[in-house]
């Protein structure tokens, strides 16, 4: 046979390109999904938020030898829930007062500050977001209700943007949300030349709604806004029985705080929504009340809805979908599907096909507590859960007497709580008390889940910590008080208590001494503005706010009844929020047996799970030999192609990274401050960093002031 010298050589040629196309890219690709996670640019590690990276220097056989590379003082100490971007070598991040900071992303060395001329503002970020076209490249951040636009290499004000760099959120409000809390704690979602903004609302009565907006980048113009808590003639109206609840002074919010997720090839933005205001008495809010508790998929560039589903009906507990969704790959029969996975505070994972919005575990509509014994207050009958995968963390419904913690010193006591409190599943909030578990926070909470998005693994941490819920009747007719005392238990005794001390255990400090810690300028900033858990009041009066602060600073005449100064609008509804207790034990430990935290790897494409260990120490009892209990935990972690699980997060103040394949622990340090926050994983002149912000303050722990990378040296 003739030997062919031109088809031997076509031949070659062609493998040999395939091996070098093959060498370049030896992951799996799969249709539809992100080309690239090997960057780190926008808020947990991309806009599918699933936290992930396929960056790979560091590996499960070298992790144990990560060592500190560098660390950043910011000019701010406490609570820093930011997750950092890194875009072009410079890591983005703010500060515990809402500075922004540019670093060198290899050293930490910092290359500019934006906010010190503004006012001092303590509260909590998660991050910022950044956009560019061509050579125009910005940082968007929000300070209060304003949302500004920073030249990203500079740090300064972007002034064709909005008013000399700013816009006010509620401009694409109604006029009557102009002068409420408004505020932004989680970065937007930039799709093209829009930027979508999350929104934090007052979660009582006088709560602006909650409108998912989405503004211009370059302009700050509004480009569109759906309502959340329909107007006459939108789809959903008809599920509020009180068809003016759009424009009501008693009802609001239904908002997303906790952001969202942008699938940019399809142009479809998915949105969960928190519940509605106010949040525990929904007699002025009957019906099912759409838009709130729910996941939307909405056309990103008009603000149209494609479909949506609703996680809880008329939501009376404050279950809001705590963080963005996962935008995820599954397989069914074979075949790879596109699909949007949503944790909740309840300790479900809801799973859609991301086009149709078709669950693809059932979902069933349980019969709850149908009945309250709130006057005028109708809880709904039914609620959706789904048939996997099961919740990870425990159901109060779950517990008895038995499960009191074994290292509790009252535990006698602690089960006769256990003993008269409503344990039922959705049980309706009454003015007896109702175990809350899983409890306000959630199971999942903002620091959201991680995922393997080519695989179909999600991983998750979980609190369990119960939590007292109960109502107490709205005293008219309480006694006369001083003015600011008077002021002071109209809007701060829920949280902080009559004396003053607070429940530090809860999140919620004292206030005696405040004068000692803080500056007249910080305290008053904190009442407009809020600060952590706190939402701001920026509605009450001025002569409430001096007559407030006089009884703070311990100022006022404690025995003089002022009459000539008048409290704002007398709270209209018949019943309050208790206030928020935790189910402690007398040393402050959760009073349930543990595991107090939990850490879990769950197959959606089967609904099992893989792996659950328990997460975090408590350091008092490990001291004394006991074995891992779990602790509470607030930060997500960051999963990498190849085999890890890096997370922070914990009371106990350490950086851990687990195989991701097994739970196992294979590196730990102990941080200068806790990392209530998620890292950020990113590559700068080939060396691989993992960096996170310790500030440290939230659960009582010592605050910090600090943003820490690790490589390997």
């Amino acid at each position: 046979m003739k030997f062919n010298f031109s088809i031997c050589y076509r031949f070659f040629s062609f493998f040999y390109i395939l091996l070098l196309l093959s060498s370049c890219n030896p992951q799996e690709k799969i249709d539809g999904a992100k080309d690239d996670y090997s960057t780190w640019s926008s808020y947990l590690g991309g806009p599918d938020r699933n936290h992930f990276s396929t960056l790979s220097q560091i590996t499960p056989e070298n992790v144990a030898e990560l060592k500190l590379a560098w660390s950043y003082s910011a000019p701010d100490t406490g609570q820093m829930q930011m997750n950092p971007i890194v875009v072009d070598s410079i890591l983005y991040g703010v500060t515990a007062a809402l500075r922004v900071v540019a670093l060198n992303a290899s050293t930490g060395k910092e290359i500019w500050r934006f906010g010190d001329s503004l006012p001092l503002q303590l509260s909590t970020s998660r991050g910022v977001s950044f956009w560019e076209k061509d050579e125009d490249k910005r940082i968007l951040f929000s300070k209060g209700p304003d949302l500004y636009a920073l030249n990203a290499l500079t740090g300064k004000p972007i002034t064709t943007f909005g008013n000399q760099g700013k816009i006010d959120l509620r401009s694409g409000m109604p006029e009557s949300a102009k002068e409420k809390f408004v505020i932004s704690n989680t970065p937007g979602t930039i799709f093209e030349n829009l930027i979508i903004m999350p929104l934090r609302l007052s979660e009582d009565i006088g709560s602006a709604p909650g409108n998912i907006m989405a503004f211009n980048v370059i302009t700050g113009a509004v480009e569109w806004v759906f309502h959340t808590i329909p107007h006459p003639e939108e789809e959903g109206h008809d599920t509020w029985e009180d068809p003016n609840s759009y424009e009501s002074e008693l009802v609001g919010a239904a908002n997303n705080w906790a952001g969202m997720a942008i699938d940019e090839e399809e142009g479809v933005l998915y949105v969960p929504t928190g519940s509605a205001a106010p949040d525990f008495y929904g007699g002025k809010r009957k019906g099912s009340n759409l838009y709130a508790n729910c996941l939307l998929a909405l056309n990103a560039r008009t603000g149209e809805r494609i479909w949506h589903f609703q996680f809880t009906h008329h939501d009376v507990w404050d279950r809001d979908p705590p963080a963005p969704p996962n935008l995820i790959y599954v397989k069914r029969a074979g075949k790879k599907i596109a699909a949007v996975a949503q944790v909740t505070k309840q300790g479900y994972v809801y799973v859609f096909d991301r086009k149709t919005g078709e669950p693809l575990f059932d979902i069933e509509e349980v019969p709850v507590p149908g009945t309250s014994t709130l006057d005028g207050e109708e809880v709904w009958p039914t609620q959706p859960i789904p048939v996997k995968p099961k919740a990870f963390a425990r159901y109060s419904t779950n517990l008895t007497e038995d499960d009191v913690s074994p290292y509790a010193e009252n535990i006698d006591s602690l089960r006769q709580i256990i003993a008269k409190a409503d344990m039922r599943m959705y049980a309706p909030p009454s003015l007896d008390p109702v175990l809350l578990l899983p409890g306000y926070d959630g199971a999942a909470e903002w620091g959201g889940a991680g995922a393997d998005p080519e695989n179909g693994i999600l991983y998750v941490n979980s609190n369990e910590m119960a939590w007292i819920l109960q109502m107490k009747s709205n005293d008219s007719t309480a006694p006369r008080l001083p003015f600011g005392e008077a002021v002071y238990h109209k809007y701060c005794v829920n949280c902080h208590q009559k004396d003053r001390k607070g429940i530090e255990v809860s999140g919620f400090p004292s206030l005696l001494g405040i004068q000692k810690r803080l500056t007249k300028e910080a305290i008053e900033s904190i009442i407009t503005n809020g600060k952590g858990m706190m939402t701001g009041f920026p509605q009450i009066s001025d002569d409430e706010k001096k007559g407030l602060m006089a009884f703070l600073l311990d100022q006022q005449d404690k025995f003089e009844v002022t009459d000539g100064v008048p409290l704002s609008k007398p709270y209209p509804l018949p019943y309050k929020h208790g206030g928020y207790h935790k189910f402690l034990d007398k040393n402050g430990l959760p009073a349930i047996s543990p595991p107090w935290g939990t850490l879990h790897a769950i197959d959606l494409n089967t609904g099992e799970y893989i792996w659950s260990i328990p997460f975090g120490e408590t350091l008092s009892l490990k001291e004394k030999g006991h074995p891992t209990t779990g602790s509470e935990s607030y930060g997500g972690p960051v999963i990498t192609k190849n085999g890890l699980l890096f997370i922070g997060a914990t009371k106990d103040g350490y950086f851990r990274a687990f195989d991701k394949h097994t739970g196992k622990l294979l590196w730990e340090y102990e941080l200068p401050a806790p990392a209530f926050a998620t890292p950020a994983m990113y590559e700068v002149d080939g060396k691989q960093f993992i960096a996170i912000a310790c500030g440290g303050e939230k659960l009582g722990t010592k605050k910090g002031n600090q943003i820490v990378a690790f490589a390997l040296e």
